[in-house]
């Protein structure tokens, strides 16, 4: 692991040093229109409340990661399969409107959480003020006896890859967060634990899990911990949004297809809460000392999220170079919070021509404020309000001929689309440094919120400084991150 590589795009090479020497004639101009298959993706929303994961083929003791001619994989790279939601958590919803509606209150949850953390730590207030009045974590005999209960009917966390836990491996679905750092996974006994997929973690049958004690690094790591006898390190994450885990912080075995990783630091909650239903646990992606990325020592990692109304998988991979058509942009990281992976964005495009924003819309002050960051569990992209408002007011002019349709959630503009099979809509590209040009699908901009042919765009405004793009416009686009040498790179089309 963390070889070093060069990033080639369009026959430019780009180093450490500063960009030199790329002629713009190299970079593709994106068609102002794109087509959009209304018929497709109606097919789709009827689909997906019917998968059955219980009907699929039967997993081996852990996922194994698909072929070896995976778009970005090289021979050093570690490689799990990644999961949308959907193949593996039945949907209890009735229809498709009822299932979106319920996605948006969850994606308003996460951004109100990923925004709190931000606040919290430009203000630094320490996330100790966010505790749950019931935190658990003292663990009586009575708690640790407790029923198993669920916590949010809706979920969160579209993405799942399977991960082995311990030794013997002990096989459980864990949500991929690049929004998060500190992993963790629901531990019997329970004092309070939410439904999940696969049989609660028994620490008691591993050999390899050992707690970490109160003086350890990565218990000083922890934003939140108290000490248990003292000497156990207890850990805490509050989300901002009432979720929570609490539970012993120790080390353990990660198994990720036939790859093993010892003494990961990862918490094993005996008290969880919130919206986590499906998934055992979270695999944080993040910055921070604390993630999995980090704990790997990982110089890269990439994923490629595949329609989440699909039963299709992808690959999570570590240590895998950029291929050599990769858009690529700056990695910007923010002093107050190491954890988010905030991207050099330069300017939005909407049928070919560049929007009247200014570049300081998605650049961040010096305190921590502002900027926009790439994450996998945010569903939706949200833009500061003034910056939308021109977005939205662009692409309503380019669908002018579309009938449109009322308001949805959060979605304030919205077609009837019953009618059709297929429809131009204009071209949405985000602009980087250096003349870079990635333009998205019509499908990930423009999304089904039902059944019947109405469809919405798929972007919103924040009153936060905060700008996030979501998993939506990510979807069917290898995203990478290299690490060592601070580069955000788009492959489209690569899952």
């Amino acid at each position: 692991m963390g070889f070093l590589f060069a990033l080639l795009f369009a026959g430019c090479f780009f180093f450490t040093a500063p960009f030199v020497g790329c002629s713009r004639s190299l970079l593709q101009t994106p068609q102002p229109t794109t087509a959009l298959d209304v018929a497709e993706a109606l097919v789709k929303t009827k689909n997906v409340l019917s998968f059955d994961p219980t009907k699929k083929p039967a997993f081996t003791s852990l996922d194994q990661s698909l072929p070896a001619s995976s778009p970005s994989s090289s021979p050093s790279s570690i490689s799990l399969q990644i999961h949308p939601r959907v193949s593996i958590h039945k949907s209890s919803h009735l229809d498709y409107k009822a299932l979106t509606l319920s996605r948006l209150q969850s994606d308003s949850a996460r951004v109100s959480s990923l925004v709190t953390r931000l606040n919290l730590a430009v203000n630094g207030i320490s996330r100790s003020d966010l505790k749950p009045l019931d935190t658990g974590l003292e663990f009586g005999a009575e708690d640790l006896e407790g029923p198993i209960v669920s916590g949010s009917s809706q979920g969160s966390g579209e993405y799942f890859s399977r991960v082995g836990i311990g030794k013997p491996p002990s096989q459980v679905y864990m949500v991929l967060d690049t929004g998060s750092d500190v992993n963790w996974v629901q531990c019997a006994p329970c004092a309070d634990c939410y439904q999940q997929s696969d049989p609660i973690f028994e620490p008691s049958l591993s050999s390899s899990y050992s707690p970490l004690k109160c003086d350890t690094q990565q218990c000083k790591y922890l934003d939140d911990s108290e000490c248990r006898n003292d000497r156990t390190c207890v850990y805490e994450v509050s989300y901002g949004d009432g979720s929570y885990t609490v539970g012993d912080f120790v080390t353990e075995t990660i198994t990720l297809g036939s790859d093993s990783v010892n003494n990961v630091a990862i918490g094993c909650g005996h008290n969880n809460e919130g919206l986590f239903v499906g998934a055992g646990g979270l695999l944080g992606l993040g910055g921070g000392p604390l993630s999995f990325t980090s704990q790997l020592n990982a110089s890269s990692f990439s994923y490629c999220l595949v329609d989440r109304d699909s039963d299709s998988a992808s690959t999570l991979e570590f240590d895998s170079s950029f291929p050599p058509n990769t858009i690529t942009a700056p990695l910007i990281r923010n002093h107050q919070l190491d954890t988010f992976y905030y991207l050099g964005l330069t300017g939005i495009s909407v049928g070919g021509e560049l929007l009247p924003i200014p570049e300081s819309a998605f650049q961040m002050d010096e305190s921590g404020n502002g900027g926009i960051i790439i994450d996998s569990g945010t569903a939706v992209t949200r833009l500061q309000s003034d910056t939308y408002n021109v977005l939205r007011a662009a692409f309503a002019k380019g669908t002018k001929n579309l009938p449109s349709a009322d308001s949805v959630a959060l979605f304030d503009t919205c077609y009837n689309l019953s009618t059709k099979s297929s429809v131009d809509v204009p071209t949405l590209s985000f602009h980087f440094p250096e003349g870079k040009v990635l333009p998205l699908p019509a499908k990930n901009y423009m999304i089904p919120v039902d059944s019947v042919g109405t469809f919405c765009f798929a972007f919103a405004p924040t009153s936060s400084s905060l700008s996030i793009i979501g998993n939506v416009q990510q979807q069917g686009t290898r995203v990478g991150f290299d690490l060592g040498n601070s580069r955000v790179g788009f492959v489209p089309n690569k899952c």
